[in-house]
């Protein structure tokens, strides 16, 4: 019921399989790529860590992993975007256009899952600086 509420709310679908991760992790490390300094890492780091997902998929079909991710990447790599919807096909474990597949997710959902990654990360960076900093004081 909740994501017919969703969809009825926010109409706007994303390709699943990992696509959109990977088209997410693609862009971030074009940008990392233009950005000079210590700030790239951040960039270059949130995009490794996104394409877990479709590792994890990939992983659960079966899949030569290694294989798989490296096509989809190539894929992805597209300067026209045209690869940007190539996904993990949940059942054979192939690379497969999920425009075909229709295989799409609730963007609603996918942004608010994005969030919810960053805000615990900055969360537990937040943490780690507050007990590193209390252990400090007490060895002065």
């Amino acid at each position: 019921m909740q994501v017919v509420r969703n969809i009825v709310f926010d109409p706007r679908m994303l390709p699943g399989g990992g696509a959109t991760e990977l088209a997410i992790a693609e862009e971030l490390s074009r940008s990392a790529a233009d950005i000079e300094g210590i700030s790239k890492w951040p960039y270059a780091q949130i995009g490794t860590a996104l394409e877990v997902i479709p590792r994890t998929l990939a992983q659960n079909c079966g899949a030569n992993v290694i294989r798989l991710l490296t096509e989809l990447r190539t894929k992805h790599s597209a300067k026209d975007f045209s690869g940007s919807s190539w996904g993990v096909n949940g059942i054979t474990g192939e690379a497969a256009d999920m425009n075909q597949l229709l295989i799409w997710e609730p963007y609603c959902v996918k942004t608010q899952t994005l969030k919810t990654a960053i805000e615990s990360a900055c969360l537990i960076l937040r943490i780690d600086d507050v007990v590193s900093g209390t252990r400090s004081k007490k060895k002065q």
